[in-house]
C-alpha cells in the first residue's frame, strides 16, 4: 500500500462515484481496425468493461475515496491515450464482512457482463467472492489482499493482487519491533485471515531476533468491547503492544491507555492512520507502523493527477495499486487482443515483466504502442516495478516503515525491501 498520509476518509457518495465514473469513462470516437496485432490476427478496437468493488461503508471505508480515485484516474489515462482500447469502470460498494454488501455487488456486475473485478480491498471480503468471480472466468485483482492463503488459493489462474502478501510486511514489521530494543509483544488481532496470517509472520520474525511474544489476543470481526483484549494485555505486561486490526484500534488504543498502559504501540498497514484528531498530543509520539508502497519521492506527480480526479481526497493509501490494478488489465487486454477474462490473465504476468524481457514503461500511451508494433511490455507502476509471479503475487515490493510525531501524524522513515 502507498501512503501519503492519511486521513479519516469519508465515505464515497453517489454523487462522487458518478463523478469518478464519469472522468473514467472517456468515449473515443473515431476508432476503426488498428493493424495486425501479435495476438489473434487483426485487430478491432477493443472495449474492456471492469467493475469496481471498493468499500463505500463499513470498517475499510476510508479506503474508498482513494482506491476510486485511483481506478478512475487510470481509466481516464488509458482512454486519453487513444491507443487501441476503451475502458469502462462500474463502481459498486464492497464494505466488510459483517453485513457482506460485496456479494451482491459482484452478482450485480456478472450480470453486466465485465471481464475483470478490481477489488477487494480486504481479504476477508475477497474470500467472500473470489469463488464467484473466478469460476464465472473474470479475472479479480485486488489492490490491498495481504492474506497469505490467496497464494496457493485454487482461484483457475484468474486472482491476482498488486500489493504483497503479508509474508513480506510481517517480516519487516517483527524486526522493526526487535531492533527497537523490544523484549516481550503482545498482539491484539482481528481474528480472520488477514489478522491470522500478518500476526503469526510478525510473530516468527520478531522471535527469531530474541524476543518473546507475550500474549496473543484475539477478537471477532463486528466486535466494538475490547475489554477482554485489554485486560489480557496489562495482564500479559509487555514492553510494546502490535494492533493487527483495521479501524478498531481507535477504539483499543484509548482503552488500553486508560487501563495503565505505558508501552510502545505498533500497527499495520490496516490501521497505520492520521490519529491527530482522536488522541491527545503526545499519545503515539515514536510509535512505528509499516505499509506497503514506494516512497512518495519516487511518484512523481502521481499525487496531483490524483487530486484533479477527486479534489478532496486526504487519504492516499492503496491508490496507487488501484491505478495499477488498471493499468495492468489493459495493457493484458490489449497484449491478446480480447477482453475476454481467461485470455487477459493469460497476459498478466507478462505484461507486469514476469516472464521475461519487456520494455519498461509506466505510460500507456507508450507501452501500447510496444504492443501494437508486436513487442513486449514490462509495466512498472507507482505502487512499485509488481513483476507477478506464477501465484499472481508481486515480486519486487518495497515495504515503508512510519513514525509518529508529537501531533499523532506520521511519516515514512525507513524503506525496506524484503
Amino acid at each position: 500500500m502507498t501512503l501519503f498520509g492519511v486521513g479519516a476518509g469519508a465515505r464515497i457518495s453517489a454523487l462522487r462515484l458518478a463523478a469518478l465514473a464519469c472522468a473514467g469513462a472517456l468515449v473515443l470516437s473515431g476508432c476503426g481496425p488498428i493493424g495486425a496485432g501479435p495476438t489473434n490476427g487483426p485487430r478491432t478496437h477493443l472495449t474492456l468493461k471492469i467493475g469496481a468493488v471498493l468499500p463505500q461503508t463499513g470498517v475499510l471505508k476510508a479506503l474508498g475515496p482513494p482506491t476510486a480515485a485511483g481506478v478512475a484516474l487510470a481509466v481516464k489515462e488509458i482512454n486519453a491515450a487513444h491507443a487501441g482500447i476503451t475502458v469502462k469502470a462500474e463502481y459498486r460498494d464492497s464494505g466488510d464482512t459483517t453485513k457482506n454488501e460485496a456479494t451482491a455487488s459482484v452478482a450485480a456486475l456478472l450480470d453486466h457482463k465485465v471481464s475483470a473485478i478490481v477489488g477487494a480491498t480486504g481479504s476477508g471480503v475477497s474470500k467472500t467472492v473470489i469463488d464467484t468471480i473466478t469460476s464465472a472466468g473474470v479475472v479479480q485483482i485486488s489492490p490491498a489482499d495481504t492474506t497469505v492463503d490467496f497464494s496457493s488459493y485454487a482461484d483457475h489462474g484468474l486472482y491476482w493482487r498488486t500489493s504483497p502478501s503479508d509474508v513480506l510486511q510481517g517480516e519487516v514489521l517483527g524486526d522493526v519491533i526487535a531492533e527497537d530494543g523490544v523484549e516481550k509483544l503482545g498482539i491484539i488481532q482481528l481474528h480472520d485471515s488477514y489478522g491470522d496470517g500478518l500476526t503469526g509472520t510478525i510473530s516468527e520474525h520478531f522471535e527469531s531476533a530474541g524476543g518473546k511474544v507475550v500474549k496473543v489476543s484475539l477478537f471477532d470481526k463486528g466486535q466494538t468491547d475490547f475489554g477482554t483484549q485489554v485486560k489480557d494485555m496489562i495482564d500479559a505486561q509487555p514492553d510494546a503492544v502490535a494492533l493487527v486490526t483495521f479501524a478498531e484500534a481507535k477504539s483499543i488504543v484509548p482503552a488500553l491507555l486508560k487501563a495503565g498502559y505505558k508501552g510502545k504501540f505498533y500497527f499495520v498497514d490496516g490501521n497505520l492512520l492520521d490519529y491527530s484528531s482522536q488522541f491527545r498530543q503526545g499519545v503515539l509520539e515514536g510509535d512505528k507502523g509499516t505499509i506497503p508502497g514506494l516512497d512518495t519521492a519516487d511518484l512523481g506527480d502521481f499525487t496531483s493527477r490524483l487530486l484533479a480526479v477527486d479534489p478532496t481526497l486526504k487519504d492516499f493509501s492503496y491508490a496507487a495499486e488501484s491505478y495499477d490494478a488498471v493499468m495492468l488489465l489493459a495493457f493484458a487486454a490489449l497484449a491478446a487482443n480480447s477482453t475476454d477474462g481467461k485470455d487477459i490473465a493469460g497476459k498478466l504476468r507478462e505484461v507486469s515483466g514476469g516472464t521475461g524481457e519487456g520494455k519498461k514503461t509506466r505510460s500507456f500511451a507508450t507501452g501500447a504502442r510496444t504492443i501494437l508494433d508486436g513487442g513486449i511490455v514490462d509495466y512498472d507502476g507507482y505502487s512499485g516495478p509488481i513483476t507477478f509471479d506464477e501465484n499472481g503475487d508481486p515480486t519486487q515490493v518495497t515495504i515503508g516503515v512510519f513514525e509518529y510525531d508529537h501531533n499523532n501524524r506520521f511519516a515514512r522513515v525507513d524503506s525496506v525491501s524484503p
